[in-house]
Order: C-alpha cells, then structure tokens, then sequence
C-alpha cells in the first residue's frame, strides 16, 4: 500500500509544532502501526532528517505508551484496541492519515509524537498506600472476597493508564482513569482503611494537575482501549460523598 502521513512534528514542549507530510510507500497490511512508522523512521534517517518521535514500549496493549490520535480519534477509533495494536489492514491504498499527539493541556508534548503523562502518575501517587501487615505472605485466601467484588475491582484494575479518556474528552478530564485508580480498592477490604483520604486526595490531584471535569459525553468510555466503564465514575462520586459526610 501507499500512504499518505500528516504527522505533528514540534522539536519540543515550547517550541511551535505543525503537521509535515510523508510518503510511506511499501507499507504492508500485516504490519502494526508503529512498524509502519519504524519504516518511516528509517528513510528519514537515511535521507538525514529527524525521525518522528513516537512513545512505546511492550506493543501488546499493556503498557499504555503509544499516544496517538489518528485521524482525529485517540488510538485510531478500533474498539478495544491500542496504537501497536492497529494493523495497516485497516486502512486503504492511498489514504491519508492524521497523526498527532494527545490533545491535553496536562500532557504536554516532549516531542512531535511523545507527551509527558507524568500526570497520571501523580496522581496515582496521591493515592498513596494501603494498610496492610509487612511480616510473612498471609494465605491467598486469609480474607474472603466476594466473586462480584473481586470481578469489579479487576475490571477497574484492568485501566492501563494511557491517557485517552483524557484526550478524547472535551473537557480534558481525567475522571475515567482516576474512578478506575480508586474503585479498584474501594469495593477491597484491603482499601477500606484509607477510602476517605485517598478519594479527596486524587481528585485534588487531578484538579491541580489542570484536568477538567465530567459531563457525561461518554468519549472516554468510548475511547478507553480496555473498555473501562463510566460506571466507575459513579462509583467515585459516591466515594467522594461519603468521605465528606462525619
């Protein structure tokens, strides 16, 4: 196939970006979207220019690093799927692409395609720990959970973090990610101890951090490449209410 790439290209977080074109030629349905752009990368290379910045890192969908938006939608609009997920099948000969970074005031670009999500870390951080005795391994089964608790909260635990429920929202908002972070413990006994602090904790966070709010456009859900679920945002401002009652 051949390709025709509109790719934003911005040296650095304070410098002024813009979308250049690239032709990619040779390009075969069998591969992901990030080999494609590796062969990209390499002609560039060879003619002498800079390479496309781009972030990775396992390319089987687990660690959340490829931050794309493709053709206007984070991680290019297939259901459940990743940047290194995506195959070349799913385009035509002779299409054109869009590629740009997250579009997140929070995240803001370190080169054309790579953003900093140190964000999402910190507010992980804010949720600080959970109590929880440091002597020997207790048994697997030393405190009873469950099925539907235990279902629920690896639903929740299955968010990878990568930022697209930010990015596809129209308010930047981090309220997908953070329900997820905070309803995987919250229906745990193990979370218990610390559920008020660590809700006000986080939302504060994210607040700090420059995210916006929720108000139900439901693009994150659609966008979420595991399928996360508003219902965790329910979730959270009913955690939230109650750590503000005495």
């Amino acid at each position: 196939m051949k390709l025709k790439l509109h790719v934003w290209r911005q040296k650095g977080p304070n410098a002024p970006g813009k979308m250049e074109t690239y032709d990619a030629d040779h390009v075969s349905p069998d591969q992901s979207f990030l080999e494609m752009l590796d062969e990209v990368n390499e002609v560039l290379v060879k003619e002498g220019k800079d390479p496309i910045a781009f972030d990775h890192d396992c390319r089987e969908g687990i660690c959340g690093m490829c931050s794309q938006v493709i053709n206007g939608v984070p991680h290019g609009g297939q259901d459940r799927t990743t940047v290194c997920q995506l195959h070349m099948r799913s385009f035509k000969d002779g299409d054109e692409i869009f590629i740009e970074p997250w579009k997140a005031r929070a995240f803001p670009v370190i080169k054309d395609l790579a953003v900093d999500r140190g964000a999402y870390d910190r507010i992980i951080q804010a949720g600080g720990y959970t109590s929880c005795h440091t002597g020997g391994v207790s048994d697997g089964n030393a405190i009873l959970i469950g099925k539907d608790a235990a279902d629920y909260a690896m639903d929740a635990a299955e968010c990878i973090g990568c930022g697209a429920c930010a990015a596809s929202c129209p308010n930047s908002s981090a309220m997908l990610f953070t329900s997820a972070k905070v309803a995987q413990l919250a229906v745990l006994p193990q979370g218990a101890v610390e559920a008020k602090r660590r809700v006000n904790a986080m939302l504060e966070e994210a607040q700090a951090c420059g995210f916006g709010n929720c108000t139900n456009h439901y693009e994150c859900q659609a966008a979420c490449p595991k399928g996360i679920n508003v219902k965790f945002i329910a979730k959270l401002n009913r955690e939230y209410i109650k750590a503000l009652l005495p």
